[in-house]
């Protein structure tokens, strides 16, 4: 597959990377993923009230077997070095960059609008893990028969060079919460409830949570804030984030059935108002074995049979799992590309081998093949 494709892959990555917007912000790069689009033949679809842009290639009144092709579009806001910004580190602009390579790649070859129907879908806001359900609500995947992701891989997991055909993600749950209290002289700590120490209870408590350990789960406090610029105030109010992770989504239920009780507990305890002020979050994955077995071997055809790695497992989430949840019909699966991705995933200096994009381009595009019977 041709260097001409590579290079301009290359360049929209370089632009898509300088040019970052965070979830429900990507305004700019949904015009420029339409645009790109729209250039290589697509029927394009774009929404009034939200980004993200949908392109049609092939014949959809053939009853051909419809594929979806998801690209996570927002990035992370974060500090890179000493100054917040908008920041690609997970790999969207990667994602995004190699889905367009792939259009590419199918636009070179003969009469091949006849014989596929694919969906380009450049999905907003994965990061807040409410883009995908936005995509379901609009009925995007509703005729989609197969759905192929694809996310980079930290060296960690997956070396370069390799690649998994599933990625088995974990459910997540955020809680976002505050206490509500009243403040005391640090001379009279009998007058209130130290929202501090309050916190410092939840912490402990969560720490007491025991559940079958032959399935990874977790849950921390990772952001706690209480008291201002006076030392000698005690504080009453207090803001605060848990994060749950799990493996499965039958644990991830049952986590959050331990975390709601503590804090209940807690509650009662102080006879003190905690408001839980944002809760979201994202299921564990529901793959297809059909559908990693079409990955699988596009992997073998692309890398050599030596190196498939996985099922990955991973305590990370993403939203894509929506899309299988809401539709369990749907068979999907996610590539896993070794790209050697350091230091880590949403380090604000993360980077990787950029060769590794024609080769997630080329694995794509032999997944959709195969669906088709190499069309």
């Amino acid at each position: 597959m041709g260097k001409n494709i590579e290079k301009s892959v290359l360049e929209v990555f370089q632009h898509l990377h300088t040019h970052a917007e965070i979830s429900w912000e990507e305004v700019e790069t949904t015009k420029y993923i339409k645009e790109k689009l729209e250039e290589a033949g697509c029927e394009t679809i774009t929404f009034p009230d939200h980004t993200g842009v949908i392109g049609k290639f092939g014949s959809f009144d053939k009853g051909l077997p419809v594929i979806g092709v998801r690209a996570d579009m927002d990035a992370l806001w974060q500090e890179v070095n000493g100054e917040f910004q908008p920041n690609h580190s997970c790999g969207h602009d990667a994602h995004m960059s190699m889905v367009l390579g792939v259009l590419w790649t199918l636009q070179q070859m003969p009469d091949i609008k006849d014989k596929v129907a694919i969906k380009f879908i450049y999905q907003p806001a994965e990061e807040e893990g409410s883009g995908a359900l936005k995509m379901v609500e609009e009925k995007v995947v509703e005729d989609v028969d197969y759905l192929f992701g694809v996310h980079l891989r930290p060296k960690q997991e997956v070396d370069a060079g390799q690649a998994a055909p599933v990625i088995v993600h974990g459910a997540t749950k955020t809680y976002e919460a505050v206490i509500k209290g009243e403040d005391a002289h640090g001379a009279r700590p009998h007058l209130n409830d130290n929202a501090i120490e309050i916190g410092m209870q939840i912490v402990n408590m969560l720490g007491q949570i025991h559940m079958d350990p032959r399935v990874p789960h977790s849950a921390k406090m990772t952001k706690f804030q209480a008291g201002a610029k006076s030392s000698n105030i005690i504080p009453g109010n207090a803001a605060f984030s848990l994060d749950l992770r799990a493996q499965s989504n039958e644990v991830m239920e049952l986590l959050v059935k331990k975390v709601d009780g503590i804090l209940e507990s807690v509650r009662n305890l102080y006879d003190i108002d905690i408001d839980v002020t944002n809760y979201h979050g994202v299921p564990a994955a529901e793959t297809s074995e059909e559908a990693t077995s079409f990955m699988r071997t596009a992997i073998t055809d692309v890398l050599g049979e030596e190196n498939v790695v996985g099922p990955l497992l991973t305590p990370g989430g993403d939203d894509f799992h929506f899309y299988t949840v809401k539709k369990p019909e749907l068979k999907a699966t996610m590539l896993g590309l070794g790209c050697n991705l350091g230091p880590g995933l949403h380090h604000p200096n993360m980077t990787f081998d950029k060769d590794a994009l024609q080769t997630g381009v080329d694995i794509l595009t032999k997944a959709i093949l195969n669906v088709y019977g190499d069309a």
